[in-house]
């Protein structure tokens, strides 16, 4: 059913004081909201017909009334407006991304703590493999007659070192033979397929070079591994218990645990799709039933893309969450990029 006008105004009047009051709207505000042109009798039948459609719903008999749901979802889809970030909020952005560039994970776990400050809400963040990751390059490094350094770095340009040790002497002059055997057999291929190639060699391999040559598959192959598992850096869990939502421990407390123990379950973006927001039930994991998530991704370059999510209550402010996400994503899109330059702050950013 297509909503006349007064009813889209009143659900937008309506979503946009409760995310700032987090109190039900009685009908005596929205009759001073709309500048006392309609009677409370009125506006009485528009919340009764909005909750009855599903858009509206009444905590308790004597209450006003709150979004559901549903009533969010039109609002973000139709009624909300966007909103341009603040000076300071773009200041803060470029001073938090302008120092040198650091190890990737780094990157992104910082990029959470960043985004949680500005937004007073948890935040997550993560890099995504476009494609399966695999390793590109072995290097070894020679420490003692027992002991080497194996460097592997991943098609999506992280680099890894490890010291190894075998119960068989490996002597310096073995090592570059070995790295020249690494990448020649062991590259751009699965660690389950390492494996199988190892075994297929290991007729045409004396002990002294099979020994060393099945630890650095070994760890190569566990690196590629966790990778792969997009590691998730969660921060701002404490941000939760400031929302009158969350005051309630026991409500709390499956947030709490999906966004400290269980992060990887949070939600991620589809390759194609810059930006979702995912209100309510929308969310697949029950402990976000009762949150929102707004997740928006970035270009890192060699085949991978950051996330970086925000979750909050329903009640979230969607469009300044939304400003400010679409901006730190671009953000991290011109820092990853050649030109490494910031963009330039804009009247209005969805």
């Amino acid at each position: 059913m297509e909503l006349t006008p007064r009813k889209r105004q009143i659900l937008k009047v309506v979503t946009e004081r409760y995310i700032d009051s987090a109190e039900p709207v009685s009908s005596k505000f929205l009759a001073q909201a709309m500048g006392g042109n309609i009677s409370s009798a009125t506006i009485r039948n528009e919340l009764a017909e909005l909750t009855e459609l599903g858009y509206l719903e009444q905590p308790h008999t004597s209450a006003g009334r709150v979004p559901s749901p549903q009533g969010y979802r039109l609002y973000v889809n139709e009624l909300m407006e966007q909103k341009a970030l603040t000076d300071q909020e773009a200041a803060e952005i470029n001073a938090a991304l302008g120092g040198k560039m650091r190890e990737l994970d780094s990157v992104i776990a910082q990029a959470g703590q960043v985004v949680s400050s500005i937004v007073s809400y948890p935040a997550y963040a993560a890099a995504v493999g476009k494609s399966a990751v695999t390793i590109q390059r072995y290097d070894l490094l020679p420490v003692d007659e027992n002991s080497f350094i194996a460097v592997v770095m991943t098609t999506d340009s992280r680099v890894k070192s490890q010291l190894l040790h075998s119960s068989i002497p490996v002597t310096p002059d073995e090592l570059p033979a070995l790295a020249n055997l690494l990448n020649s057999h062991f590259t751009g291929i699965a660690s389950e397929e390492m494996g199988r190639k190892l075994m297929s060699l290991a007729g045409q391999l004396g002990a002294e070079l099979f020994m060393p040559l099945s630890l650095a598959i070994e760890y190569a192959g566990d690196v590629a591994d966790r990778v792969a598992r997009n590691q998730v850096y969660t921060t701002g869990q404490a941000q939760l218990l400031r929302q009158p939502e969350f005051q309630d421990l026991a409500k709390a407390n499956g947030l709490m645990g999906l966004l400290t123990d269980q992060k990887d379950n949070l939600p991620v973006l589809d390759e194609n799709t810059s930006m979702q927001i995912l209100i309510g039930p929308e969310n697949v994991n029950e402990a976000l039933r009762d949150a929102s998530v707004v997740v928006a991704s970035y270009d890192i370059g060699g085949n991978m893309r950051g996330l970086i999510g925000v979750v909050g209550p329903t009640r979230m402010d969607y469009a300044a969450v939304a400003a400010r996400l679409s901006y730190f994503a671009e953000s991290l899109t011109k820092m990853f990029g050649q030109n490494n330059q910031l963009p330039p702050k804009e009247d209005d950013i969805s």
